[in-house]
């Protein structure tokens, strides 16, 4: 089958907007094995050495990179598992008990998502140094588990609103209580909504770095970006090399949880939409 031009010139614009998309990924890469003390302050476009392994040990002697990741881990999963499971719970009460004005607690929890971030900064400093909670992991995880319920919530409920009102009808007639058909029934046919949802949340708690740099400060508490941006804070010191390093490493995690589970990246999309 022979393509029409048309085809083929769009084939060839996508490509070239794929490569011109890929420059910054390459030249990270290619400037992270360049030795730190051979860095002249301009970017290398073609790979000098394999010096990437003394740079990343740079990085984590540096900064405690290894630490941040750690902590960034723990946030991201459990985190991400009390959100999304706190959004089933809030989605099922939206779509299948019949509770009076729907709709309003809908836009109740979702209003999360549109105010911006840095609004919470202030209130969030000073209620956390009088509770005792700043600069703890008790803290970082509490933030992080608010923050990231109300997406989770619009997928899970997108989701929901799909399943049959038969099927809760069906449950009811058998005798099931609320309680049963969520555990029995909608978790388990949600059970692609909730994977979804928790990736997002994952790579987003695991990327953060606003509240990371503002609500901790030890190296035992503080998220991986945090300290990344420690260690761009000794630019002068360890160099751009040792910090691209470091950001490679830091990157990983998202990249594999991104391919190991890229069908629910697609789900999610559809449910979304």
């Amino acid at each position: 089958m022979i393509m029409k031009p048309s085809k083929i010139a769009v084939n060839v614009v996508v490509a070239l907007i794929a490569l011109i998309w890929l420059v910054p990924t390459y030249l990270i890469v290619v400037n992270a094995f360049t030795p730190a003390k051979e860095y002249t302050g301009s970017p290398s476009w073609w790979f000098a050495s394999a010096d990437i392994f003394s740079n990343i040990k740079a990085a984590f002697a540096g900064a405690n990179v290894g630490a941040g990741m750690l902590n960034s881990l723990l946030y991201a999963v459990v985190g991400g598992v009390i959100a999304v499971l706190a959004a089933a719970l809030g989605a099922f009460a939206v779509t299948v008990i019949p509770v009076k004005r729907p709709a309003i607690w809908f836009w109740v929890i979702f209003i999360g998502t549109v105010l911006p971030l840095q609004t919470f900064l202030a209130p969030l400093f000073n209620g956390y140094a009088a509770l005792s909670l700043y600069d703890t992991q008790y803290g970082m995880i509490l933030i992080y588990a608010a923050l990231a319920v109300p997406f989770a919530f619009f997928v899970n409920r997108n989701f929901m609103l799909t399943i049959p009102k038969e099927v809760s009808e069906a449950a009811r007639l058998d005798g099931a209580g609320w309680l049963s058909m969520l555990v029995r029934v909608h978790l388990p046919l949600a059970k692609g909504a909730l994977v979804a949802a928790f990736i997002f949340q994952f790579t987003w708690i695991w990327n953060d770095l606003l509240f990371g740099i503002t609500l901790s400060i030890s190296p035992n508490v503080r998220p991986v970006m945090a300290t990344l941006a420690d260690l761009s804070g000794s630019y002068s010191t360890v160099g751009p090399p040792v910090i691209l390093a470091g950001a490679i490493v830091a990157s990983l995690p998202t990249i594999v949880i991104f391919f190991a589970a890229q069908r629910f990246f697609v789900n999610s999309l559809r449910l979304t939409s």
